[in-house]
């Protein structure tokens, strides 16, 4: 088995959430890991205010039981909390949680820091990675991206797209390839996989062998199980 080590970033446009994946950075590289910390630690705190203020209205989580569920990781998210509410009955799945009070609309939201996504691709590019913008057109996650601004991602040192993904529907993997072809990016697939607690199944959509080939010409990174 080869593993391509990666991060997703959170990125913030116009007040829209975009994630940028990025591939085989270098995880020493120090400017693009203080960045990471700093997204960390606003979403941890972000994270315990929106805990405080579902308990006050009565919801069943405590922050000690977003902790314990979380276990080892190190990036605490709304995930985490969903997970609570629905061990404690109170949704049959993360994506009900989601939907009633974890949005980003929601009474309960707080917002965090989050670069924006210009400068995460330069951190990425700087970190020796190749930097992907992750599904575009997911409408079911609230809100879509618009064409220009994979223009401007492109211009800016885009690598590639995120084309294949559950939450596109066929004709917004049509308009992705189509992007990804007018702008010389490298057309990508994905599962999203975050664990048990979405229906996202591993390896439900993937990468073709000759994406992955594009994306490592652009880096100076090792696959993890590969031969050097």
């Amino acid at each position: 088995m080869v593993v391509v080590p990666g991060v997703e970033i959170s990125c913030s446009w116009r007040g829209r959430s975009v994630h940028l994946l990025g591939y085989l950075p270098d995880p020493a590289h120090e400017e693009l890991a203080a960045e990471l910390e700093r997204t960390r630690e606003s979403r941890t705190g972000r994270l315990r205010r929106m805990v405080e203020r579902l308990a006050s209205a009565g919801y069943p989580v405590t922050w000690s039981e977003v902790l314990a569920r979380s276990g080892d990781v190190r990036s605490l998210g709304r995930p985490h909390i969903a997970d609570v509410l629905v061990r404690n009955g109170r949704y049959p799945d993360r994506d009900a949680a989601f939907a009633d009070v974890l949005h980003s609309r929601s009474d309960f939201h707080v917002s965090h820091y989050a670069p924006a996504p210009e400068r995460a691709i330069a951190l990425v590019r700087d970190a020796g990675g190749a930097p992907v913008l992750a599904h575009p057109f997911a409408a079911a996650r609230g809100h879509t991206l618009p064409d220009s601004l994979v223009e401007e991602l492109a211009d800016a040192g885009l690598a590639g797209l995120e084309v294949e993904h559950r939450d596109h529907a066929p004709r917004d993997r049509e308009r992705a390839s189509r992007l990804a072809r007018r702008h010389g990016l490298v057309a990508t697939g994905s599962s999203d996989y975050h664990g048990s607690g979405k229906p996202n199944r591993l390896g439900e959509h993937t990468t073709s062998a000759a994406a992955l080939g594009a994306l490592l010409e652009q880096t100076g990174g090792q696959l993890l199980g590969a031969s050097p």
